[in-house]
């Protein structure tokens, strides 16, 4: 119920900042659970996805620092996020997504690269997705890359690819998991020349990433 109503509230408060953002192949996404993976371009990029993917509801990796503070830890409780040590994930990583997803109500988002300052792929997204079952469905962000460009009412769009499927006879060694990211890559690539050739990523530190 509060995720419904926090996804309401959110989505008021971007209309009213940015516009209607535009939302493409929303009519290719899986009707069961699934595993959400994107190149990570900025911080809300998670919540777009999950506007751009509704009425599905999703859960999430958080790291464990911010649920030490008790609002943080009540809040992504309440949108279904789950504390990952980042550092030293251990088995609850993967174990907690696969059991979730195995319940069908919720999909996950994940973004393989882990970080927005990174482009390399960790073999994560595809361990979980195999083990539960589900499929990897790519997604990519085009748009504003902070907060404060937001305002400017630069377009957002959110498109979504076909879904990988992993073969459960796919072994995720170096190289399975050298398949699948070829795979996720190639699609995230494709994505981007179809809305925008000319789209580069630019970090925002300065570095850009193409």
């Amino acid at each position: 119920m509060f995720y419904k109503f926090l996804r309401g509230v959110v989505c008021t408060i971007l209309f009213l900042i940015n516009g209607r953002a535009r939302y493409v192949h929303q009519a290719d996404l899986p009707d069961g659970p699934y595993v959400l993976v994107g190149p990570h371009r900025t911080w809300f990029d998670p919540v777009y996805f999950a506007m751009a993917a509704y009425p599905r509801k999703f859960s999430f990796m958080a790291k464990e620092e911010l649920f030490q503070n008790p609002i943080f830890r009540w809040l992504l409780k309440h949108v279904n996020g789950f504390p990952v040590n980042r550092e030293h994930p251990g088995p609850s990583a993967i174990k907690t997504p696969v059991r979730i997803l195995r319940q069908g109500d919720l999909s996950l988002i994940m973004f393989p690269s882990g970080s927005r300052h990174s482009s390399e792929l960790k073999g994560g997204a595809a361990v979980i997705a195999k083990m539960a079952g589900v499929p990897l469905v790519p997604a990519i962000y085009q748009g504003p890359l902070t907060f404060k460009q937001l305002f400017s009412r630069k377009p957002v769009t959110i498109a979504f690819g076909a879904p990988i499927v992993i073969d459960r006879k796919l072994k995720l060694n170096e190289e399975g998991q050298a398949v699948i990211e070829k795979q996720m890559q190639d699609a995230f690539d494709k994505l981007d020349q179809e809305i925008d050739p000319n789209f580069h990523y630019v970090d925002v530190t300065g570095e850009k990433k193409d």
